[in-house]
């Protein structure tokens, strides 16, 4: 059997060995850059093409921009104010093919409350609109908008202040754990035939002639180096497309500009609603955002220069979330009742305003040099469309045929049988000796993987129990992050396998011992390594909470990058 054959969608250390042995042996249709959202998206559609394909990240897939967004699958409401209906009706059409066929296990419906404060013009306007956002996504897998008194309103998100509103509407969007997603799509590209490998560095391109011809890669785990020959190669690097642009001394086609949206995350006690709501400020919207056992309240929308790995938030930005968000809450949030902090980059098209704001979330492909393709701007929800884009501009490297994306009619891993296993989620906690919420929670993470998860913890039930100071997940789920996940570092399992880093006020660091040693079992961690991954692990937590108290980007930058990396033999520039 063939290893193209006997490909699987489980990323554990003994594939990571094989994958290393592919990449230099190999001649691969397309090499894609990038282990986040649109990077794996390309890989997937790529593969299931029939093309040969290496997906390189060199850090953890989606350790960047996918690990840091509103966690929405949404068409983008404001962008209709904008008259942007092309970008608008496209995110739709994505949002509810994840609902119904490609991640329904993943991407799950959730209610937002628009508060209306106007009388007269407001609701006839928000009205046509949202009849607009209601109905350009063609069928429908949520229900359409609801008009409220404030009565009405007000018995929906009671924490709301009385003079907050004089009415409002209630509307569907789409939500999912960013990081877990992007994760699955890169499982679901292996599953079906592409070399997937996280903590993998490109540190210089190949060319023949005036071509290019694949890249050469730095293992950052072992040091190790080897070439991957490819027909084309794809820049999906999102912030680090310039960098990138540069390494490989063409001359690139756009330029990318990054503005940073910072997220909280509160106790779901401190903010008593059934929905979510979506609040206008003087720039743009403020999202609060039900998660779980929390409410996520985000963003803002500045200007980065910075570092591109660690974005930092600041003092000043925590302070204009909680100033907007408690213009209408009775009780005011502080900052003592935050849990949880996180700040990503947006990849944006510069265009000639100075407001990142206003900058494209359109996505552009260049082909800028034979071999060599980018891709960058667009929006999480996009991620598909992006990703067909630009596997048709790198075909005209291909020498063989290249057929029509089909990731449309693709389910992701974990979402067939997920609907019947979830009718049946009581006879599975019975079985398991788990309470069904419990495996209901399992459902809505790993969907029909469900049963894999499980089975790593045969003959061990200890690892059915909670991970102590964060029992929302189970032990095994730690375990299962370093044996099909590709999880490498506790902080990957901490920050993104998991999202105990910024559900928890510890942010990981009670659990951090516990969770290394699930882990370094599995990786043959010595007692030196575990507790080195432990030492990082909270110095990140410590830089993190430091640069949070800083009053500028600079001072908080300078903070967050003190710490040291978790892959210590990651070089500039980063890709």
């Amino acid at each position: 059997m063939s290893a193209r054959a006997a490909a699987s969608a489980q990323l554990g250390p003994e594939t990571r060995a094989e994958s290393w042995q592919r990449l230099g042996k190999e001649t691969f249709d397309l090499v894609v850059i990038g282990g986040g959202i649109v990077g794996a998206g390309t890989a997937l559609d790529a593969a299931t093409r029939g093309l040969r394909v290496a997906l390189i990240e060199a850090r953890d897939l989606a350790s960047g921009t996918s690990s840091r967004s509103s966690k929405l699958f949404h068409g983008g409401l404001r962008y209709l104010e904008q008259l942007e209906f092309g970008l608008v009706r496209e995110a739709l059409r994505e949002r509810e093919l994840m609902l119904t066929r490609l991640a329904p296990h993943l991407v799950k419906p959730v209610s937002f409350l628009y508060p209306l404060t106007h009388r007269g013009w407001e609701r006839p306007y928000t009205a046509a609109g949202l009849l607009l956002y209601d109905t350009m996504g063609g069928a429908r897998s949520v229900p359409g908008q609801k008009h409220l008194t404030r009565a009405g309103a007000l018995r929906m998100v009671p924490a709301l202040k009385r003079d907050a509103l004089i009415g409002g509407i209630r509307y569907y969007d789409a939500q999912a754990d960013d990081a877990r997603h992007t994760m699955t799509v890169a499982r679901t590209a292996a599953h079906y035939g592409a070399v997937v490998r996280n903590s993998t560095q490109v540190v210089d391109f190949l060319r023949e002639a005036d071509r290019v011809s694949g890249v050469r890669v730095r293992d950052v785990e072992s040091g190790q180096e080897t070439d991957v020959q490819a027909h084309a190669v794809i820049n999906a690097t999102g912030v680090w497309t310039d960098e990138l642009q540069r390494l490989s001394g063409s001359r690139g086609r756009f330029r990318v500009r990054s503005s940073k949206g910072v997220h909280i995350v509160v106790p779901r006690d401190r903010i008593v609603a059934e929905s979510g709501m979506i609040l206008r400020t003087e720039k743009s919207v403020l999202f609060v955002i039900p998660w779980r056992n929390h409410w996520i309240v985000g963003t803002t929308d500045t200007d980065w220069n910075l570092d591109l790995a660690h974005p930092s938030a600041t003092r000043s930005d925590i302070d204009y979330l909680l100033e907007h968000v408690n213009k209408v809450l009775a009780t005011p949030l502080t900052h003592d009742d935050i849990e949880g902090v996180y700040a990503g980059l947006r990849p944006l098209l510069a265009g000639e305003s100075e407001e990142t704001s206003k900058l494209s979330r359109e996505h552009a492909v260049a082909r800028v040099a034979p071999g060599l393709v980018a891709i960058a701007g667009g929006k999480y929800t996009t991620y598909r469309v992006m990703a067909a884009d630009a596997v048709d501009a790198a075909a005209v490297d291909v020498p063989e045929r290249v057929q029509e994306s089909i990731t449309d009619k693709v389910p992701l891993v974990g979402a067939d049988g997920y609907h019947a296993l979830v009718n049946q989620a009581d006879h599975l906690a019975s079985d398991h000796g788990l309470h069904p919420y419990r495996v209901r929670h399992l459902l809505d993470r790993y969907g029909s993987l469900i049963g894999d998860v499980l089975a790593v913890a045969d003959g061990r039930p200890d690892l059915l129990k909670p991970i102590e100071a964060a029992p929302d997940y189970l032990r095994v789920e730690a375990v299962y992050a370093a044996t099909d996940e590709g999880a490498l570092h506790l902080e990957d399992v901490l920050a993104r396998r998991t999202r105990i880093s910024i559900e928890y006020p510890h942010r990981g660091v009670d659990c951090a011992e516990q969770v290394a040693d699930l882990v370094g079992d599995v990786l043959g961690w010595t007692p030196e390594q575990r507790q080195r991954e432990v030492e990082v692990y909270r110095a990140r937590v410590e830089a993190e909470r430091d640069s949070q108290a800083q009053p500028d980007d600079e001072a908080a930058d300078a903070r967050r990058v003190a710490a040291p990396e978790a892959r210590d033999r990651l070089t500039e520039p980063v890709s």
